[in-house]
């Protein structure tokens, strides 16, 4: 049996649920699924510009652990990109770092301090919410 998997600690869930190819005609019909920490690896290695080293102490695993989780990642976005093929974001093995909630009348992702007691989403005030731990796919 293999050894559990370590959950990767991410920031800040995706702002978005997926991407679809504009201005083609071909249907897709396989979906691209990015996981969240591949997600994450992505944007601090290329958006944030951290080493690998960096980024693997911030995500709480081994750098080479993140080297599969960073590769892996931009693969699939090439072929979602080559292929044109639809993208979705999916929760994967992770810890948030912070607890997360998402509206699900208008998919604002938001935290809500402790000392708040009133459980809104602060975009449209509904207390349609739910923690995004729990959205798992």
């Amino acid at each position: 049996m293999p050894p559990k998997r370590k959950l990767r600690k991410i920031v800040t869930p995706p702002n978005f649920k997926g991407y679809k190819p504009y201005g083609t005609t071909k249907e897709s019909i396989e979906i691209i699924e990015l996981l969240y920490e591949e997600y994450e690896a992505i944007k601090l290695a290329d958006y944030q510009f951290l080493t690998h080293l960096e980024a693997s102490k911030l995500m709480g695993i081994s750098r080479a652990t993140f080297a599969r989780i960073y590769e892996k990642g931009r693969r699939k976005i090439a072929k979602a990109l080559v292929e044109t093929l639809e993208i979705k974001t999916v929760f994967g093995n992770v810890a948030l770092d912070k607890s997360w909630y998402v509206c699900l009348n208008c998919a604002a992702k938001f935290t809500i301090p402790k000392t708040i007691e009133n459980y809104n989403c602060p975009m449209c005030a509904s207390n349609n919410i739910e923690s995004i731990s729990n959205l798992k796919h």
